[in-house]
């Protein structure tokens, strides 16, 4: 008779599951699996990671990331966020765990993490007080941009604002240049 799988999960139990090409997170002790993403998917989140990499050089309020990634501020929460943005000094430690603030998150939506992107970890976010939530949806060429206390998301589908605290100019990044076909 086999074991059955935990019904809870902790951030421990998925650093030891298997490196088998599956993205593995926990929100809540709730295990969320996806697969690798699609080459659109990579495609969009290369692009914010430019161009946020791009914006961060001229106003050097923080640095962007790309996953994998291990951030974890709970033993029932570890997420890998597509793209996210961390203040300059926890950066510089060059140490996952000392990752206590996310000044901008962006997920890119997929069939396979729409609903944890959207329901599950967009809560947790909120819960965190992650300033700027964006949910890319690269099909649909729209955004979807929650705050922490946001009842319902702003629909962006011209451009894309984000004016992080210390910062002389905002990041504007226009949505047809982030859709535009390979």
């Amino acid at each position: 008779m086999g074991m059955a799988a935990p019904t809870y999960f902790t951030a421990e139990m998925v650093r030891a599951l298997p490196d088998d090409g599956q993205r593995y997170e926990v929100v809540h002790g709730e295990l969320l699996v996806t697969p690798a993403p699609r080459l659109w998917h990579q495609e969009i989140v290369g692009r914010l990671l430019v161009a946020l990499s791009e914006y961060l050089a001229r106003e050097p309020v923080g640095h962007v990331v790309a996953s994998p990634a291990d951030i974890s501020w709970a033993p029932e929460t570890l997420v890998q966020p597509d793209v996210f943005v961390v203040p300059l000094d926890q950066a510089r430690t060059l140490q996952w765990s000392k990752i206590r603030t996310l000044l901008l998150v962006a997920e890119v939506l997929s069939p396979s993490s729409a609903r944890a992107d959207r329901f599950t970890k967009r809560r947790w976010y909120q819960e965190a007080r992650v300033p700027v939530y964006w949910l890319v949806d690269a099909d649909a060429h729209t955004v979807e941009a929650w705050t922490p206390d946001a009842r319902f998301p702003t629909i962006e589908r011209e451009r894309l604002v984000w004016e992080p605290e210390g910062a002389a100019q905002p990041c504007v990044l226009e949505l047809a240049e982030l859709f535009k076909p390979i």
